[in-house]
């Protein structure tokens, strides 16, 4: 199991030496912290004295919500209020000594509280800052509220994400997991490392300007072409690709699914005689991409009548020896379990001092020299005010204990 260690020095990853200042909650600008710090930069997370209400999102134990060890690993959070004048103060003195901010309040909160860009630049005029907010930093939308749901409806995801029309009066299917949410936050940490990298050039920093709806509308491949140049509107599939077939999930006899994916015209050859039904590849229904395209509904009951006549682990061994990709739909138990993601660190034990151990996902992306297992879980609320406050801004603990009386921490 590993042990985490926040000061064994032995952060050698790509961004250790920077300082990261977090203002966020919730997942967006959160998550694009965690991806920074999970590439070796210091992460100092400031959330309200009650805690980031992630805390309490999802399944509970021991009181916690085991996400947050992921979701704050690599960070040292503090408490501020900042509705109060003192906190501000602390923001600001914490800038001088960070490389970036990261925020995810509405456009316009922070200058309201005395934290605009000419505050922030004034305490440090090389501060790369990074903004993620619902529909962006202007335009007539701006001042709407948004959370990731409402990026993933208005980026065209949640179109996408349902049944074919006319097969189900249910909602738009979800994804499952904030998608939304997550991808901005990619996006803001891909913008925070490509501005550092430009400060590094020419000493000027930046801001980086992230929309939920943005992100996500970024996503959608050649839809938005194809209606400019056909008047097309991309529907929605449920598990079938609309460019590519068959690809699809096929429920085996014993009720498992199975993806099988053999959209070229080698690997529809391939299947075909495995099937036991070479004949396909001639039928001009199955002749090429486009063809089997138009006909995906007739070719998915072909497959799917085979496949249901096998069971999974005969299917899989099947599809295995034809090499043919394929795999089950997988669970977090099958995640948990397989041996690839075993191997490869992405799933690994961890010391969590609040939880006790704990499962988490490794480092994505891999590069080498950068550990893959995390030097910190979660922290409680406020476990880092008095290192930070007193190693970084040299507060002396007078100073400390008069903002706790205060109500500032």
């Amino acid at each position: 199991m590993t042990e985490p260690n926040r000061d064994d020095g032995s952060n050698d990853g790509p961004l250790a030496g920077f300082r990261v200042l977090e203002l966020g909650h919730y997942v967006a600008a959160p998550f694009a912290t965690r991806l920074l710090g999970d590439l070796g930069a210091e992460v100092i997370k400031v959330e309200p004295p009650g805690g980031d209400p992630v805390r309490q999102w999802g399944a509970r134990y021991k009181g916690s919500a085991p996400w947050w060890s992921v979701h704050a690993r690599n960070k040292r959070c503090i408490s501020l209020d900042l509705k109060k004048p003192e906190a501000r103060a602390v923001v600001l003195d914490l800038v001088k000594h960070c490389d970036a901010l990261v925020e995810n309040f509405r456009p316009g909160q922070l200058a309201r509280m005395g934290l605009g860009e000419a505050e922030l630049r004034a305490a440090r005029p090389d501060l790369v800052i990074a903004r993620v907010s619902g529909y962006g930093q202007d335009g007539p939308d701006r001042d709407k509220a948004a959370f990731g749901v409402i990026g993933e409806a208005i980026g065209g995801l949640r179109h996408l994400t349902d049944h074919p029309p006319g097969t189900s009066d249910l909602p738009p299917v979800r994804v499952g997991v904030s998608i939304g949410d997550s991808v901005a936050g990619i996006y803001a940490a891909l913008g925070v490392v490509a501005a550092l990298l430009r400060r590094e050039r020419t000493g000027r920093g930046g801001e980086i300007d992230v929309a939920l709806t943005e992100s996500i509308f970024s996503l959608l491949e050649g839809a938005l072409p194809e209606y400019g140049t056909l008047g097309t509107v991309r529907q929605p599939t449920g598990g079938a690709i609309a460019t590519a077939a068959p690809t699809n999930a096929y429920r085996a006899r014993d009720g498992v699914w199975m993806l099988i994916a053999a959209n070229s015209d080698p690997l529809f050859r391939r299947l075909a005689a495995l099937m036991g039904q070479p004949g396909l590849v001639e039928d001009p229904r199955f002749a090429g991409n486009q063809a089997r395209c138009a006909n995906t509904k007739v070719l998915d009951a072909i497959i799917g009548e085979w496949a249901g006549g096998l069971d999974a682990d005969a299917l899989e061994a099947a599809l295995r020896d034809a090499n043919i990709p394929h795999t089950r739909v997988y669970t977090v138990a099958d995640i948990a379990a397989d041996a690839q993601f075993r191997a490869r660190g992405m799933v690994q034990e961890v010391a969590d001092p609040m939880l006790g151990a704990v499962l988490h996902p490794g480092v994505v992306p891999r590069m080498d020299h950068t550990p893959n297992a995390p030097r910190s879980t979660g922290p409680a609320v406020g476990a880092d005010n008095a290192s930070v406050l007193g190693e970084v801004l040299g507060y002396d603990a007078a100073r400390i204990a008069s903002l706790k009386e205060g109500g500032v921490l």
